[in-house]
C-alpha cells in the first residue's frame, strides 16, 4: 500500500481522533471512520484525501442508541484491509483499547496531524477563550509522553485535566499555548470545520464597530 506524507499525518491524526483500527486477521487491519451526518463535508474531504485507501465512497447510515431508542444518522468509511494497518494498530492499541504508544512523538510531528487530530476531537470555548482536545482514559505515563511530546514538536505545554474515574481526560490550551496552538493548525481546517476556531480578532474588532 502506497502513501504518502500527507496521508499518512492524516491517518495519524484521525487515528489520535475518532478513527478506529479494526483487526482483521493476525497481522491485518482495516481503518474505520464515523462521523454524524453534521460533519459530512468532514468526511467527504477525508476520503478524497485518502480515496485510495477506500472500495467505496462515504456511506449513509442509521444507529438507533440502545438505552434512548434515539435513531441518528452518520457516516462511514472503511479501508482497504492491510499489514501496514496492522502494524499501525500494534502501536495504538492494548487489549483492545486505544493508548498513546511509547513512541508518540513518531506520530506527533506535524501542524497537519495536529489539526486533523483537533478536527476530530477538538472544541473551542468562545467563553473561555480556551481549546480543548478530548480523549480516553490516560495513565500518568501516558500524560506525561503528551506534554513531553507537545513541548518538543509545537514549543507548546497544553494542561491536562481527567475525570475523578479517570474514564475521560482533555488536553486544554489556553493563554499563549492558545496563541501558538491554533497558529499551527489554522491553515490545514477545512472550510466546514472553521468553527471549532477562534474568531478572527480583526473581523471580530470591525464587527464591533459595526454594532456603535
Amino acid at each position: 500500500m502506497k502513501l504518502s506524507s500527507i496521508q499518512k499525518e492524516i491517518i495519524y491524526g484521525t487515528v489520535l481522533g475518532d478513527a478506529f483500527l479494526q483487526k482483521t486477521g493476525t497481522q491485518n487491519a482495516r481503518l474505520r471512520l464515523e462521523h454524524s451526518e453534521k460533519q459530512e463535508a468532514y468526511m467527504s474531504w477525508k476520503y478524497q484525501q485518502l480515496e485510495n485507501l477506500f472500495a467505496n465512497k462515504p456511506t449513509k447510515m442509521k444507529r438507533t442508541h440502545p438505552i434512548t431508542r434515539r435513531t441518528y444518522g452518520y457516516v462511514r468509511l472503511q479501508s482497504h484491509s492491510s499489514p501496514w494497518f496492522g502494524k499501525l494498530r500494534e502501536q495504538f492499541y492494548l487489549n483492545e483499547k486505544k493508548i498513546i504508544p511509547k513512541n508518540f512523538d513518531r506520530f506527533l510531528k506535524t501542524s497537519r496531524t495536529l489539526a486533523v487530530w483537533y478536527m476530530d476531537d477538538g472544541h473551542y470555548y468562545q467563553r473561555d477563550k480556551s481549546a480543548h482536545i478530548y480523549m480516553q482514559k490516560l495513565s500518568e505515563e501516558e500524560i506525561f509522553r503528551l506534554i513531553q511530546t507537545f513541548e518538543k514538536q509545537f514549543s507548546i505545554r497544553p494542561k491536562i485535566y481527567c475525570r475523578p474515574d479517570r474514564k475521560a481526560c482533555k488536553l486544554t490550551f489556553n493563554g499563549q499555548d492558545l496563541k501558538q496552538f491554533v497558529r499551527l493548525i489554522r491553515p490545514y481546517i477545512i472550510p466546514s470545520m472553521e468553527y471549532k476556531l477562534p474568531l478572527d480578532p480583526v473581523t471580530t474588532e470591525s464587527e464591533n464597530h459595526s454594532v456603535f
